[in-house]
């Protein structure tokens, strides 16, 4: 198992979070915000993201998954869900990567029936190529081709997630 050549390096990464976090202040401005993160891939830049973020803020997590190693098993298994009450607040999801659409949509569903006054979702990275299920991404770090990628949060098998920058990961055989 080896990763190749990063995608995006520290730098690139620590500048798109300032911006990201810049557009979400200018957006929340005078408003409370319930900052979610998606577990596990997403705590990186979540820890990134709402450090950066200049309005006041309550943070909770969900851990959800529909990965086995490098594919989709196409089942979303919720694992810990949001324990803050969410009625008439302002939530913004925030994960890591969202490919197929499967896991993120299911969470955004069961967000939404809980009747929050705003749903938003903010995604480090778009792989639009494998999107199955069409999701509103209201924050977009960078787009991605159609590779598996890890670091900054992102894993393989629950490894290279300590890596500071983002790589496609290719599988020796």
């Amino acid at each position: 198992m080896i990763t190749g050549k990063p995608l995006f390096n520290s730098q690139e990464i620590q500048a798109k979070v300032k911006e990201l976090a810049d557009r979400i202040t200018k957006d929340y401005s005078g408003k409370e915000l319930l900052a979610v993160g998606i577990l596990k891939g997403a705590y990186m830049f979540f820890s990134d993201l709402v450090r950066a973020i200049e309005v006041p803020l309550t943070l909770d997590f969900i851990i959800a998954s529909s990965y086995i190693k490098t594919e989709t098993s196409g089942e979303v298994k919720m694992y810990y869900d949001i324990r803050e009450n969410i009625q008439d607040k302002h939530v913004l999801l925030i994960d890591d990567i969202v490919d197929t659409g499967i896991t993120l949509n299911y969470i955004r569903e069961r967000v939404l029936a809980r009747c929050p006054q705003s749903v938003k979702v903010c995604a480090f990275l778009d792989k639009k190529e494998k999107r199955e299920v069409e999701i509103p991404l209201d924050y977009v770090g960078f787009e991605i081709p159609n590779e598996f990628v890890v670091g900054y949060g992102l894993d393989y098998d629950n490894k290279f997630r300590n890596l500071p920058y983002i790589s496609i990961f290719k599988k020796r055989t």
